[in-house]
């Protein structure tokens, strides 16, 4: 990864080069597959991560051992910036829901710069910020009905699936068990409340699997989607 690539991430827009090119002293760059554990919860490190290409889920346990999906990654996304930040554990871990790109880097140039820059820290907080508002929504989303949380849930996937982040871009191949934790929902009725959203063509779905949601008059009706 160079400098001009970093550039071309709104996160990094503001850095001038040399800056830059201080967040990419000595980082390197690794492919994951499906399913690979990326980073583990209470884990100590000194690196923080730039996700290139592909999409990761953000995960913890609840006491009784359920698996909660807190948040989606998508190209661009970085992850591991918390402990970069004050210095603690991870706080979740991070999975690989398809195969991955990822750059690893160095978690002193980065505090340094937040340190230093204002408008590189308040970039980070909007981003956090952002992440807060989707976290928010699918909590209030917890006591709706299973379409509307599958809906919201497609939605979320999408907008984490292609550069142009809207609800409309195709979703990669999923296990369909990976959706309905995004989705808060039991299999069975992610399965059946997915097979009602193809019949009525809110969802088309092709023979390898992507899924896409091509009719949203759904999600404005359900104020998933702000009205334009």
């Amino acid at each position: 990864m160079t400098s001009v690539d970093l550039k071309l991430i709104p996160l990094f827009s503001d850095l001038a080069t040399e800056q830059l090119e201080q967040l990419l002293d000595c980082h390197r760059e690794t492919t994951h597959q499906a399913e690979q554990l990326i980073v583990m919860e209470q884990d100590w490190g000194d690196s923080w991560f730039l996700l290139r290409s592909g999409l990761a889920k953000v995960r913890t346990y609840t006491a009784d051992g359920d698996e909660v999906v807190m948040s989606l990654l998508g190209s661009g996304d970085v992850f591991g910036e918390m402990s970069a930040i004050d210095g603690t554990a991870r706080s979740a871990d991070v999975v690989a829901l398809t195969p991955l790109n990822l750059v690893k880097l160095r978690s002193a140039p980065f505090s340094a710069l937040l340190h230093q820059e204002v408008a590189f820290a308040l970039a980070l907080a909007r981003l956090e910020a952002s992440r807060l508002r989707d976290l928010n929504q699918r909590f209030a989303l917890q006591t709706a009905d299973a379409t509307t949380r599958l809906l919201d849930a497609l939605a979320y996937l999408a907008r984490k699936s292609g550069p142009s982040a809207k609800p409309t871009a195709v979703i990669p191949p999923l296990p369909q068990k990976e959706i309905a934790l995004i989705a808060g929902l039991a299999r069975e009725t992610a399965s059946r409340t997915l097979s009602k959203l193809r019949t009525r063509q809110t969802v088309t779905i092709t023979e390898e699997g992507a899924l896409q949601l091509t009719n949203l008059e759904s999600l404005f009706k359900r104020g998933l989607l702000p009205q334009s």
